[in-house]
């Protein structure tokens, strides 16, 4: 059955605006994130001229200078916040057209809220490149949903318009039903790394959401800072500074200007600048009683990205899986009236949508299965269901029980499933037993960067300083960032300090 334009519009103008704004903010991500690695590029590499570690690599160092990384560091942005603010732009125009009858007085509330969204991004700092954002997308799909929204029709059918929309909330609440502590470890466990296809899209998702962290990650969570300290007039405090800078991975490069912490003398005063912006002023002798306190305040002064971090997460859990439904529904829509009639199309490709949520949320909800009992968890091990044996090994995990100690610990070191080996690594953390050390240092050449990194965890919590060597070496060959970052914590909970020597430990 061939469409006519108008129908090919009425089936396709909210796909049309949320593409359209995606683009839009894929470009000005890429930016984002191109700029982001030019700056972290330059900060490494003062950090590796002083001689110390760093994180990343020098493997992975120089695709900070690529466009690939930042290109799809951007499309995380793109799927989460862009995708987010799409979905509210379109929401926007579609009620300010169909329910306010494009009332201009009635505009007012979405501008405020708009403006609300600037004023937030920008109140610890002016932030150019996600105002920008925020002003480009918006516009360009309020504006465009406008321009494509066809015609209201003469004979208001609402069970035929709310259909469309039904199957988002009654998804919604399903999947918040099985919504815990450990959601997304869930989703990865038993939608991606149980078939070939989730195991590519966790690759790349781990291979480079790390770029995009860096843009809006707070210092506290960055694992590796630098700091200055030229503007210190009094030389003989130098040291001492430095030391407990560095005890907080703050590393003195003497540039100011890859400086993200610069330390000015006041008298006997200290001023903790970020960007030449003095966030905290603290006297020599507070800074030196508690320096940890002080650099969390700082840290929480200086970050310009809250509100960009909070938004993206929000639109992660309601702008992700809505623009994906709008998406899907346009294709399912254009693929089905090639049998059926426009608005016939439309009502099965909403079923769909919803029946293909349903099926995505049941590996999931089996994976829950039935609750086990710390004297069930010796069958649960040995049973022919990886993710009842998986389920098991949460709990030893959770209890901090010795996971050799039972009969299937042999079997389970040579399993195939990925989900299996990362929750027995984890287990691994809580062992004392010397024996599973050489256990758990086999993960280390484990194929999934996954596993990979639990191991590295695992030896951070076990407290052995025999792995301290062995992790430095490791960190210095690998070319997974993700994995580095693991070892690294790992290297600070085992008590090991950057000493300006790469080898040392």
């Amino acid at each position: 059955m061939r469409l006519s334009e108008f129908e090919m519009n009425r089936c396709s103008h909210a796909a049309k605006g949320v593409l359209l704004g995606l683009l839009v903010g894929q470009a000005l991500f890429t930016i984002q994130v191109y700029v982001s690695n030019a700056h972290l590029y330059r900060k490494l590499t003062s950090i590796s001229n002083a001689g110390f570690l760093t994180i990343p690599n020098q493997q992975i160092i120089h695709s900070l200078q690529e466009f690939g990384p930042a290109f799809f560091g951007g499309l995380f942005f793109t799927l989460t916040a862009g995708a987010g603010l799409c979905v509210f732009s379109f929401a926007a125009a579609w009620i300010w057209d169909r329910i306010f009858i494009r009332n201009k007085f009635l505009l007012v509330p979405f501008l405020l809220l708009w403006m609300g969204c600037i004023v937030g991004v920008n109140r610890q700092g002016f932030c150019p490149l996600v105002t920008s954002f925020f002003l480009a997308v918006s516009i360009v799909v309020f504006v465009g949903t406008l321009r494509w929204m066809p015609e209201e029709e003469s004979k208001r059918v609402w069970l035929y318009r709310t259909i469309h929309v039904i199957p988002v909330p009654l998804l919604a609440l399903l999947w918040i039903s099985q919504m815990g502590g450990h959601i997304f470890l869930d989703i990865r466990d038993n939608l991606l790394l149980s078939n070939s296809l989730g195991r590519k899209i966790n690759s790349f998702y781990y291979k480079y959401t790390l770029y995009p962290a860096e843009v809006f990650k707070s210092l506290d969570q960055k694992i590796l800072k630098t700091c200055s300290l030229e503007l210190i007039r009094e030389e003989s405090i130098v040291p001492t500074l430095t030391e407990e800078l560095l005890n907080h991975d703050y590393f003195n490069v003497g540039e100011r200007e890859a400086a993200d912490l610069e330390v000015a003398q006041q008298g006997n005063q200290l001023d903790l600048r970020n960007h030449g912006r003095t966030a905290l002023r603290v006297t020599l002798q507070d800074f030196l009683s508690r320096p940890g306190s002080l650099l969390k305040e700082f840290s929480l002064k200086s970050d310009r990205h809250r509100f960009f971090r909070q938004f993206t997460f929000f639109s992660l859990l309601v702008g992700f899986p809505v623009t994906l439904y709008i998406l899907l529904h346009t294709v399912l829509c254009l693929v089905c009236h090639l049998l059926v009639d426009l608005r016939t199309s439309s009502i099965i490709a909403s079923i769909l949508c919803f029946l293909l949520g349903v099926a995505l949320l049941i590996p999931i909800h089996l994976s829950k299965g039935k609750e086990i009992d710390t004297n069930g968890l010796a069958a649960a091990l040995q049973s022919e269901s990886w993710q009842e044996r998986v389920a098991a090994l949460k709990i030893i995990q959770q209890k901090r029980m010795e996971v050799s100690g039972f009969q299937a610990y042999q079997r389970m070191l040579a399993s195939p499933y990925i989900p299996e080996r990362y929750w027995l690594v984890r287990a691994l953390g809580s062992s004392r037993k010397p024996e599973t050390y050489n256990d758990l240092s086999v993960f280390l050449d484990d194929p999934c960067p996954n596993v990979v990194s639990m191991a590295f965890y695992a030896l951070g919590e076990r407290a052995d300083k025999r792995a301290i060597k062995d992790i430095i070496k490791r960190i210095e060959v690998s070319d997974d960032w993700y994995s580095q970052w693991y070892a690294y914590k790992a290297l600070r909970k085992l008590g090991w300090k950057p000493t300006g020597s790469k080898q040392k430990p």
